[in-house]
């Protein structure tokens, strides 16, 4: 199982822009050098996260790191352009040496809507027309094609060209069985945020990815599923307040009650989302996770609200040098043949 790391850069408390992309690069860094294989970069539009443009931070990254592979986590299909998605993550993977991922999605929040001129009438419909113009753009140098929320391109050459082949798109869901479909019937990876709720509830949507996946005519066996969720390796109670006011202020948005600790305990169990504890806890949830998904990727969002710095590379560090060996050491034992 590939094992990693995504951030979306909260801009909690009195950091600034400046220092919260210094911590940023130091997180990257630090994955690569314990070992882990994957680090993503979110996307968003707001006064409380630092990154708008996964791309230029991930160009950044890149030019620090060698061996770890590096994603948009994720990249707002819908309200941004597909050629500029494609221009700037073929140019990562360039700079990295063909380590570049997209992970595609929708997005949680909507402000680039208004901000790029699109309308929220338009949300399904957007992205599935530019998600088809991203993968026609991967798949060949000139590409004619034609949509109803851009121009249409007509045998245009697109450039620079990535070194993989095909440049690696995911598509990123939050439990829409639509978006769940569509990945597996284009034969795409699928990364599935889990942040609330019980994991057994996704699991379905496993199920329905994979025969999409064999209505599509691909061979689901080879098509990677990701599970991403909010993690912390160290002690809950050091993870409780800042997880909590940073839950609490996107519910004051959304109509939701504030987080208590009980739901936050709630949450930690074996059963609950969150992935938080000592190594042990937490590869002992991967685990559990892997028993209802069986998936090959799982991606720790570990620096929620304004968690101390040191405390997100501490638990980085244990991620890479204690978790990740544990899920490994069992998934090689599970996977090995039984002696008779």
């Amino acid at each position: 199982m590939e094992i990693g790391v995504y951030t979306f850069a909260e801009l909690m408390g009195a950091i600034t822009p400046e220092q919260r992309m210094r911590n940023l690069m130091e997180e990257v860094e630090l994955a690569e050098q314990v070992g882990l294989d994957v680090f993503g970069i979110g996307e968003h539009h707001r006064a409380d996260f630092a990154v708008s443009t996964p791309a230029v931070v991930l160009a950044a990254a890149a030019a620090r790191t060698e061996r770890i592979r590096l994603t948009s986590a994720v990249t707002v299909l819908s309200s941004d352009d597909p050629v500029r998605v494609f221009q700037e993550f073929a140019t990562v993977d360039l700079l990295s040496g063909g380590r570049a991922e997209i992970m595609a999605g929708r997005g949680s929040f909507t402000e680039s809507f208004p901000l790029f001129g699109y309308d929220l009438e338009d949300y399904d419909e957007l992205f599935a027309e530019k998600l088809d113009l991203l993968l026609k753009l991967r798949a060949g140098e000139r590409v004619t094609w034609s949509g109803r929320h851009r121009a249409p391109l007509h045998d245009v050459a697109v450039y620079p060209r990535p070194i993989q082949d095909p440049l690696p798109v995911w598509i990123a869901v939050g439990g829409s069985p639509n978006s769940v479909a569509r990945a597996g019937f284009l034969g795409l990876p699928l990364a599935i945020a889990i942040i609330g709720g019980m994991p057994e509830r996704f699991g379905p949507l496993a199920d329905l990815y994979r025969e999409a996946a064999r209505e599509g005519g691909h061979d689901p066996a080879t098509l990677p599923i990701s599970i991403n969720s909010h993690t912390f390796v160290g002690d809950p109670d050091r993870y409780f307040p800042s997880y909590a006011a940073m839950m609490s202020k996107i519910g004051r948005e959304r109509g939701w009650s504030p987080m208590t600790r009980d739901q936050f305990d709630q949450l930690t169990s074996k059963r609950g989302a969150l992935v938080v504890g000592s190594p042990e806890e937490v590869a002992e949830k991967i685990l559990f996770q892997h028993e209802i998904f069986g998936h090959q990727r799982f991606l720790a969002q570990m620096s929620v609200g304004d968690m101390p710095h040191t405390d997100v590379l501490k638990a980085i560090e244990r991620l890479g040098t204690e978790v990740a060996p544990l899920v490994r050491t069992e998934l090689a034992r599970r996977a090995a043949p039984a002696v008779v």
